[in-house]
């Protein structure tokens, strides 16, 4: 009988090698990626809808009307085009 060894050549240990870093690798990052998923409160969509911390347009454009900074026809017509653009402000004044 012949004996062989049924071993694994060169390039058979360069794929287990390849082979076994993409399978570290998936598994890491679906690790990472269930973490994210189950630490991040709301989930993605919350984070896109979110304002960035600090005041409101609305608020600092109030602010530079009562600073004098900015006249009341000014302060309207850009009050208008923040409303416009974000549709959730409440139209003041005259117009």
């Amino acid at each position: 009988m012949i004996w062989y060894d049924h071993g694994v050549g060169g390039w058979g240990w360069f794929a287990m090698s390849v082979g076994m870093i993409l399978f570290w690798a998936l598994i890491i990052t679906l690790g990472v990626l269930a973490y994210r998923a189950l630490a991040m409160p709301g989930g993605r969509s919350n984070r896109a809808d979110a304002r960035p911390p600090g005041p409101a347009p609305e608020q600092l454009l109030a602010e530079r009307f009562a600073r004098g900074e900015i006249d009341e026809d000014e302060y309207h017509r850009r009050l208008n085009v923040l409303g416009e653009t974000s549709g959730d402000v409440p139209r003041h004044g005259r117009r």
